[in-house]
Order: structure tokens, then sequence, then C-alpha cells
């Protein structure tokens, strides 16, 4: 289904407002006081703005350097476990892709 003519001009306002270029992208946002990123998430015909992450935090990335940041995404990841897998319209969804990233080797233990 497309999206009716008030939720595109809808849209198009929060794409222009946040300074993103579409659905599903997610951008940093260094000027807000408490959240790294913001994304318009977008699932069917339904979209909504999702702010994540924790302003001054990095993640551990694809490759962690140290113990303490496998600990720190193993502990994330633990933590949200229930809340990343509810989809595209959970903050920790997007962190855990954004900021928590894992190699699919390391993820399937392969």
């Amino acid at each position: 289904m497309a999206l009716s003519e008030s939720q595109r001009e809808r849209a198009k306002n929060l794409f222009k407002k946040l300074g993103l270029k579409g659905f599903n992208e997610p951008k940093k946002t260094p000027s807000h006081d408490t959240k790294s990123h913001v994304v318009v998430a977008k699932v069917g015909d339904e979209f909504k703005v999702i702010r994540f992450g924790q302003q001054g935090i990095e993640g551990a990335g694809k490759n962690p350097k140290s113990e303490e940041q496998k600990k720190r995404r193993e502990a994330f990841k633990a933590r949200h476990k229930e809340n990343i897998k509810k989809g595209k319209f959970s903050a920790a969804y997007w962190s855990n892709k954004v900021k928590w990233i894992l190699i699919i080797g390391l993820w399937l233990n392969l």
C-alpha cells in the first residue's frame, strides 16, 4: 500500500526538519541534548521518529578492540534482547544496528 497524500507531506516535513534523506536511514544528532541518533522508521504504511543512543557514548563497533568493549556489547545485547526483537519501531533495534554492529560470523559462532 502507498502512503496517503497527508502521510507523504508529514514524512517530507519530518525529513526536512530532521535533515534526513529518507525512511530507515539513521543520522547522527550531535546537537541533541541526550540522544546521539535519529531515524524515521517505516514498516508498511506506518512510520514514526525514533531517537536512540546515549550522547557521547560509543558502541563497540564491528571489531571490539578490548575485552571491556566485548563485555559491554554482550551486556547490551543481553539486556535489550527482547526490545531488539520488536523490530524497527524499537530504539534498541536501531541502537543495536548502528552502534553495536556485529560481524555475522561472531553472531553465528562460526
